[in-house]
């Protein structure tokens, strides 16, 4: 009798019980070269399938060693790509043609193998798959309370759980006998298990190291080495369902949500209770007719069976959204918008009309709304979000309404300074809280006064005062004070040696600040700082000094020459050999501005200030740029 296994059968240890029990007494066992392919690679990743498919060989090799059976091993070793596509029958394949091959009965769990091998004229034992470690009821289910929201297992430690109401959770030691690891590995084999072969679970990830798995309404991670130091387990389940009713604001949230199709970001820090408000928007949005769907990896909201939730399509959510815009529905549920990727899904289905729900961790209500800025256009901003909901401790905190005129800024004058400005509004008080614009070739986050003028230390002014020290620190070398005298009015003290570099020849590096900030800027020496000594109108006041086209501090000394980098945001000076060194960069013998060396070995500028502008026009003129070491 001659019997070839293929990997199931061998996984299931179907053959060495076969050979126990007398069936297969002086039998041919050919075991294919696949069959030991498929478990090093299963093994190798760290299935326990492969290692007791291993263990399984290793029995067999006894009893041949004992004569009971005739063992061999036949056939060819697949490749690797055949291994990778084994669940799509590559391997199998090859294990057929060993059993064809050599005129022996193929002994298999696998009920797609038996059916082809069947359909080719292969004879074929089938045998049921064995079914381990699959438990009724989830074994750490005692763990959790009415008030439990998480258990926390990890192999040699004490079991935590966090219990207690929404924004009132305590971290507590529930059992003070430390989890051993044989318990530990017990318990993530049957959970995720009882995952796979239960109808109220699904596997959503599984990676070498990492299962995460949905049970009814636990979402469980699994992790065990190499990825985690140890295997650790950690259950959560929502401890609270609420509907719009339960929050503050729910009448004007209700008519906002019915009024039109949104775009609303629900912001807050974990825990805070941003899924469960997430949920009750769904189920009032069900509850007035409108198509709801959700996209979450993984999918974890306590949502009624109408409403569709859909994971990562291919392990990519713009896979998901693409399929989503072809089901067409009112609403979209996103939890969580955590990646520019997600971003991105998240604006081009509010950009085709589908409104949206996104979750977003954030510790301030404004944060949320940050962090679309650099991800998207600046002005397609309120068009994707128009509103943005603060949850802290379970209640609704803060909500702000976002829409956009063209207008200048609050704390500036100049009338051609007015620009497309973002205005983020409490919707309580319609008061603007923030502004988020454009400032200096830089998009900036202005907040107001409550009074609304900005405030002479606040608001713009704080953001004038920074883009101004930092234009003038690019080219002056010593310390630099700014002092702001009103909106649209500063006063810059700097070493006496910097003034002629700070000015640039004719005026032409002070009016350009000036003239792209909108604020009229005098220099002065720090000796003419009132209380610093003798006072004066300051250098400034002519553009006659000497500019920054006179022999720089070095002389004739060219140093060493460098090819700058243009890249979309800075120019880039590469500098390898000073690391942590002040030098001077010079555009031949004229000196342009002094900087420190970065851990990369680079100097950076940012394009749009000053000097990165006259730098960039140097390399256009093809003028030798170099770097010496700055001057004591």
């Amino acid at each position: 009798m001659k019997v070839v296994p293929d990997t199931s059968a061998v996984i299931d240890g179907r053959v060495s019980e076969r050979v126990a029990d007398g069936t297969y007494e002086e039998a041919t066992v050919l075991v294919p070269e696949a069959v030991v392919g498929e478990l090093e690679s299963q093994a190798n990743d760290g299935h326990d399938p492969g290692w007791d498919g291993l263990s399984e060989l290793q029995q067999l090799a006894e009893f041949a060693d004992e004569g009971t059976i005739s063992l061999s091993y036949v056939g060819r070793r697949p490749s690797a790509t055949e291994t990778r596509a084994a669940s799509e029958g590559d391997v199998d394949a090859i294990i057929r043609d060993v059993a064809e091959d050599h005129d022996a009965a193929l002994l298999t769990s696998d009920v797609v193998q038996a059916e082809v091998a069947r359909a080719k004229g292969i004879a074929v034992e089938y045998v049921e798959p064995v079914t381990r470690g699959v438990v009724e009821e989830l074994p750490i289910a005692d763990y959790f309370t009415e008030e439990t929201m998480s258990v926390h297992l990890k192999t040699g430690t004490k079991p935590k759980a966090k219990r207690g109401t929404l924004g009132e959770m305590r971290y507590a030691v529930i059992e003070e006998e430390p989890t051993s690891e044989d318990r530990m590995g017990e318990w993530a084999t049957a959970i995720v298990n009882l995952a796979r072969g239960s109808n109220d679970g699904f596997v959503e990830l599984s990676e070498e190291g990492m299962d995460i798995v949905q049970y009814r309404n636990y979402r469980i991670a699994v992790a065990r080495p190499p990825f985690a130091d140890g295997i650790e387990i950690t259950a959560v389940r929502p401890i609270a369902k609420t509907d719009l009713d339960d929050y503050e604001f729910a009448d004007e949230l209700r008519e906002r949500f019915l009024e039109s199709k949104r775009g609303v970001l629900i912001s807050g820090s974990p825990g805070a209770g941003k899924s469960t408000f997430a949920q009750a928007v769904a189920e009032f949005l069900n509850d007035n007719d409108y198509a709801v769907k959700t996209m979450e990896k993984p999918r974890d909201l306590q949502v009624g069976p109408e409403i569709t939730q859909y994971g990562a399509l291919g392990g990519d959510m713009a896979n998901t959204a693409d399929s989503l815009l072809l089901v067409r529905p009112d609403y979209t549920i996103y939890d969580e918008v955590r990646k520019t990727a997600d971003f991105e899904v998240f604006s081009d289905m509010r950009m085709a009309g589908v409104g949206m729900v996104g979750v977003v961790h954030a510790s301030r209500a404004i944060d949320a709304l940050q962090r679309l800025v650099g991800r998207v256009e600046l002005g397609m901003i309120p068009q994707i979000v128009d509103t943005v909901v603060y949850i802290e401790a379970g209640h609704v905190h803060t909500v702000y309404d976002v829409d956009t005129e063209v207008k200048v800024p609050e704390g500036l004058t100049a009338e051609d300074l007015a620009r497309p400005v973002i205005r983020v509004r409490d919707f309580e008080t319609g008061r603007a809280d923030y502004e988020i614009y454009t400032f200096n070739r830089q998009v900036v986050t202005v907040p107001i006064g409550a009074d609304g003028d900005g405030g002479s230390e606040s608001g713009v002014s704080r953001i004038a005062k920074q883009e101004i020290e930092r234009e003038i620190r690019s080219v002056a070398r010593g310390h630099v004070d700014v002092e702001l005298q009103g909106r649209d009015t500063a006063i810059v003290y700097v070493e006496e040696d910097d003034i002629s570099y700070v000015i640039g020849k004719g005026g032409g590096r002070i009016s350009d600040i000036e003239n792209r900030l909108g604020i009229d800027i005098d220099v002065r020496t720090h000796d003419e700082r009132p209380g610093d000594g003798a006072g004066g109108s300051g250098a400034a006041g002519s553009a006659s000094g000497a500019g920054a086209g006179d022999a720089g501090p070095m002389g004739g000394d060219r140093g060493a020459v460098v090819q700058p980098e243009i890249t979309s945001r800075h120019v880039e000076i590469p500098v390898e050999e000073d690391v942590g060194e002040t030098v001077e960069v010079r555009a031949e013998d004229e000196y342009l501005f002094t900087a420190t060396v970065g851990r990369g070995g680079e100097i950076q500028v940012s394009r749009g200030s000053a000097i990165a502008e006259e730098l960039e026009d140097a390399i256009d003129r093809k003028r030798t740029i170099s770097v010496v070491p700055a001057r004591g």
